[in-house]
């Protein structure tokens, strides 16, 4: 296991290279996150269960669960249910059929393993055995090659876990951005940074 802390290191997973298999762009993540929020809220003020627009109930329960333990709540902030990562999920699928077809597919192939392992499903199971299985699909480099279907569809649904948490409010507040901020006066780039750099401001 890295020494990194997991927030650190899916932080790195908003700037880079997404994952084959699926892509997307920033408006689309814009319109899921609004969706997801807007849906989440009418659900808070009816006071029913958020109702998937895409995903099956079970599908739908499968992502809730899985999002949880890829990025669960810890000492700084909510977890990926807190923060409408399912909810989002669902509404990245709407009108793409590439993109549901992979994720479909994943959820059918993470119950298929658990049932020829464990003999129910993924939902079913417990944490131990959730966390087993998964361990096995979340690292590439060391993942059995009859696993390869599942580490593809382990690192799209980390990516977007990843994205639908930050582009939470909760997710925002998890990485203390500020936003741009007034300065009344400039007093230059650090003086630790500069020397890392091996340059200096002129006297």
């Amino acid at each position: 296991m890295s020494d990194i802390p997991r927030r650190d290191a899916l932080k790195q997973l908003i700037s880079a290279p997404l994952a084959a298999g699926l892509a997307w762009t920033p408006a689309e993540a814009r319109a899921a996150r609004a969706g997801a929020d807007a849906a989440r809220q009418v659900a808070t003020n009816s006071q029913t269960i958020f109702t998937p627009s895409f995903l099956t109930q079970h599908e739908y329960a499968t992502v809730a669960t899985l999002t949880e333990m890829i990025l669960p709540a810890d000492d700084q902030s909510g977890g990926a249910s807190s923060a409408g990562v399912p909810e989002f999920i669902d509404f990245m699928m709407l009108d793409q059929p590439d993109r549901q077809r992979t994720i479909q597919n994943g959820l059918s192939w993470l119950d298929t393993e658990c049932r020829r392992r464990f003999d129910q499903s993924f939902v079913d199971c417990s944490d131990e055995e959730r966390a087993g299985l998964l361990d096995d699909i979340a690292w590439p480099g060391r993942a059995s090659e009859t696993l390869e279907e599942g580490v593809r569809f382990f690192s799209n649904i980390r990516d977007l876990t990843a994205t639908g948490f930050w582009t939470s409010r909760e997710g925002i507040d998890d990485l203390q951005y500020l936003g741009n901020r007034y300065l009344s006066n400039w007093q230059g780039c650090p003086t630790d940074a500069l020397a890392k750099l091996g340059v200096r401001y002129e006297d």
